[in-house]
Parts: C-alpha cells; sequence; structure tokens
C-alpha cells in the first residue's frame, strides 16, 4: 500500500514518494494516466485535500492549497511527475473574500436595478 492525497471530490491520488507539499512524487503508466488525474488538482479540488500513510492513517489536512510549478520525468516504466503544493497566503485569502463578496453585491445590485426598471 502507498501514501496517498485524497482531493475534495474523493479523487485518490497514490504517491511514490512523498517529502512534504512541496515535494511528492506520482507515478502515472502514460500521459493519457497524467491527463486524468492533473486536471483534478484545480482551485476547487484543492480547497481540502487530506493526505494518508500507507496504513490509512490520516497524517495531514490541508485547506486552500495552490498548485505549484513540478517537473516530471519519462522512464520506460511510466512517466513520474513530482507535484508542488503549498498553502494559500493570509492575503490570497483575504482577496478570495473580497472577490466573493463582490459577486454577492453585483447580484444585489443587479437585482434592484431590475425591481427599479420594472417600476416605470
Amino acid at each position: 500500500m502507498k501514501d496517498k492525497l485524497i482531493l475534495n471530490d474523493g479523487t485518490t491520488i497514490y504517491l511514490e514518494a512523498a517529502a512534504s507539499l512541496k515535494g511528492f512524487t506520482v507515478a502515472f503508466t502514460d500521459w493519457e494516466a497524467v491527463a486524468a488525474i492533473m486536471p483534478k488538482l484545480n482551485e476547487k479540488n484543492l480547497l481540502n485535500v487530506k493526505a494518508q500513510n500507507s496504513e490509512g492513517v490520516t497524517v495531514g489536512n490541508y485547506t486552500d492549497l495552490v498548485l505549484q510549478p513540478g517537473s516530471w520525468e519519462a522512464k520506460e516504466n511510466g512517466v513520474y511527475i513530482t507535484i508542488s503544493l503549498r498553502e494559500k497566503t493570509d492575503i490570497e485569502k483575504r482577496l478570495d473574500n473580497v472577490e466573493s463578496g463582490q459577486e454577492v453585491q453585483d447580484g444585489a445590485i443587479g437585482e434592484l436595478a431590475g425591481m427599479m426598471g420594472g417600476a416605470q
């Protein structure tokens, strides 16, 4: 059994090597397998990530992660990708909150404009 990451949508990624969030290696059989998993490392799925050891014991719960540049190496037995993640900074979290609040405000303004336009 291998260590694994479990993404917010339940996707499980089995790890070949894991030193920290900044560097863990995943072995894929081919590029098609890479294409099936890598798009899942998106903002929504990185909101909540669980790390489990080979015995299935949770060794880390992470929130608000960001994908960093990594590296890859094609070998005879597959494609090895080293993925790097980091936690969002306080500034990034504040910006997310501002953008979320702006969407709510924009919706309320649109509703109000619709009501005022219908009153004529």
